[in-house]
């Protein structure tokens, strides 16, 4: 699933990204806020307009602003946490 789909609150990680799907700027901006393969995402809000612009992301205990059509270059795998761990 993309980022975008992913449910509120869940926490993730991102497996991939198409970075081709982005300009380059945009791309270079993102991974340097640490929004790249293998880190630990939760979608905290979704936009209430139109195109649901824009989704906060939690990454670390920074919350960072996206554009729905950054998120959805981005596939995440929810994670699963065993419990008392």
């Amino acid at each position: 699933m993309t980022l975008d789909q992913l449910p509120l609150g869940t926490p993730a990680r991102i497996a991939s990204v198409d970075w081709s799907a982005l300009v380059a700027e945009e791309a270079q901006r993102l991974q340097s806020l640490g929004l790249d393969a293998g880190a630990r995402v939760t979608l905290a809000y979704r936009g209430v307009f139109a195109g649901h612009d824009p989704l906060a992301v939690e990454i670390g205990r920074m919350t960072v602003a996206l554009r729905r059509v950054h998120a959805r270059a981005m596939t995440v795998e929810p994670i699963t946490e065993a419990v008392g761990a």
